[in-house]
């Protein structure tokens, strides 16, 4: 007997993607900020004769840099968004840069550890007033970019409803790209905060070390947050998310049914900050539509596309 595939309505393809407005202009916003306090470090820096200052500012362009990255990212998945060649919608332009900033963020680690082991090993002058002004000025501007995207962590996407079923899915609807660029200004105001501590302590207890050593321990900090993105993005980009909690949510949507199947098949993977599409493959009595289970699964709105194929017992199941 030959399977028997029914897809959800197929309208849904481009309209999984409804994008995050307040997000692109916050991030925007964020951009525009990291940019003038660069721009100013710089300036500052070549008229006084600073490398403290041009260094912090050039270190602030590889912020700029990635915000800038995930300003683009929006504008390019809403640009595309009604693009037909993106079957499944432009989510994942902005996983891609979130992915790229991850990369940015282990760059930008790798230099402070570089720096800060060259200044531990041959130390050098320090400016102590001068730097002291120049940390608190910066960590102000990265809080107020860390303030307008502080989002990145709590932005959930639900096409307007909310899950009633209770099964924790808050942990799956990040958006990414917004988390990129939060964790690119946490790691800046990080950086910045143990940066003052260590030039404190270098100017009223003589404690020179102080500096480089608080260098490390952000570079390790930065390195563990940019690990942490990348494996989020890299999963979602890679379709690698069958340990996702509506995986159990469909098997036992078919366990419990009342008409006996068994799932010889199963392909999962996201499409959105919390939606997901999935195929099917069933075992069950012949003459049972794929509308009835598509019915059932429905109950979780989570999964915005599916795709149920049915099989007679002892058929042979898809490849």
């Amino acid at each position: 007997m030959p399977s028997t595939a029914t897809p959800s309505d197929g309208s849904h393809s481009h309209h999984f993607h409804q994008g995050n407005p307040l997000a692109e202009r916050n991030t925007r916003w964020a951009v525009a900020l990291t940019v003038a306090m660069m721009v100013a470090e710089i300036a500052g820096g070549w008229v006084f004769n600073s490398m403290a200052l041009l260094a912090d500012g050039w270190h602030m362009s590889s912020h700029a840099l990635a915000l800038g990255l995930s300003a683009m990212a929006y504008a390019a998945a809403r640009h595309y968004a009604h693009d037909r060649r993106f079957s499944l919608g432009t989510w994942k332009i902005e996983v891609l840069a979130g992915y790229t900033s991850a990369l940015a963020l282990v760059l930008v680690a790798g230099v402070m550890l570089v720096q800060s082991l060259q200044r531990l090993l041959a130390p050098q002058p320090i400016h102590y007033d001068e730097a002291i002004a120049i940390g608190v000025v910066g960590l102000l501007v990265n809080l107020a970019c860390a303030w307008l995207l502080r989002g990145g962590h709590h932005h959930g996407h639900d096409h307007g409803h909310g899950h009633s079923h209770g099964h924790g899915h808050s942990d799956h609807h990040h958006d990414l790209n917004l988390r990129s660029a939060y964790l690119h200004v946490l790691a800046d105001a990080a950086t910045s905060v143990l940066a003052i501590v260590a030039l404190f302590g270098g100017k009223l207890w003589g404690a020179d070390w102080l500096d480089p050593v608080m260098g490390i321990v952000g570079a390790v900090l930065v390195a563990v947050w940019a690990q942490g993105l990348l494996r989020d993005t890299g999963k979602v980009l890679l379709d690698a998310e069958m340990d996702a909690p509506v995986v159990a949510e469909i098997r036992e949507v078919i366990a419990a049914s009342p008409v006996p199947a068994r799932i010889s098949d199963l392909h999962v993977w996201r499409v959105g900050r919390g939606d997901y599409a999935c195929i099917l493959s069933l075992v069950t009595s012949p003459g049972v539509a794929p509308e009835y289970f598509k019915r059932q699964l429905r109950v979780h709105e989570e999964l915005v596309h599916i795709t149920v194929e049915i099989h007679a017992p002892g058929a042979a199941a898809p490849a």
